[in-house]
């Protein structure tokens, strides 16, 4: 890979990583709900299981989309309504103080897991590898993951601070509300581009 490809990749891991979606928004909502020591895990889970799926993906998962032809299809489905369920759960959050042990941040599988039904971690996954490892041989795909492993996670802790630093505005139920409506709406929006594209 030359220096402007590997340029160009770690352009595009940072453009799309810091960019709005699930993954982000979601961390903004737990920085603001449970600040960013209680979200490392979820960070974690992000930066890792990204990588982790890019891997796999380069090394055989595109072949089932070719093989399978409508596996893409029923993949974005599930992707679509699994984050309908979690807009709901956004919208009808309490105060974490309310809640009590069932108010918890995403934790680390669970966060590596939801990078399979995430549309935008599959569009990132397959186009970084479409991209910059056409060829899909072993060197070329654990470049791009590894370029991906690396610029993520600072990019998606940016989003957990930025809740965090919500939390002085979310200082009432009815802000905290309002804003747990928004962070809903605009998860359920983030899912356009897959159900439109």
């Amino acid at each position: 890979m030359t220096y402007e490809i590997l340029t160009g990749l770690i352009g595009f891991a940072f453009v799309t990583s810091i960019t709005p979606g699930p993954n982000n928004l979601m961390l903004m909502a737990s920085g603001a709900n449970f600040g960013f020591m209680r979200t490392i895990p979820h960070m974690l889970g992000i930066g890792i299981g990204f990588t982790v799926m890019v891997a796999l993906v380069g090394f055989g998962l595109m072949q089932i989309f070719d093989l399978v032809p409508y596996s893409y299809e029923a993949l974005t489905a599930a992707s679509i309504l699994y984050l309908l369920w979690l807009a709901w759960k956004f919208a009808n959050a309490g105060e974490p103080e309310t809640q009590g042990a069932s108010a918890n941040p995403m934790n680390f599988l669970q966060a590596a897991a939801f990078q399979w039904v995430n549309p935008k971690a599959w569009y990132m996954a397959l186009s970084a590898i479409t991209l910059y490892a056409p060829t899909r041989d072993i060197t070329a795909v654990l470049l791009v993951a590894l370029a991906f492993g690396a610029v993520n996670l600072p990019c998606v802790s940016s989003w957990t601070v930025l809740g965090q630093q919500m939390r002085r505005f979310l200082t009432n139920s009815v802000r905290l509300r309002l804003f747990n409506w928004t962070m809903a709406l605009l998860l359920l929006a983030s899912a356009l581009p897959a159900l439109f594209g």
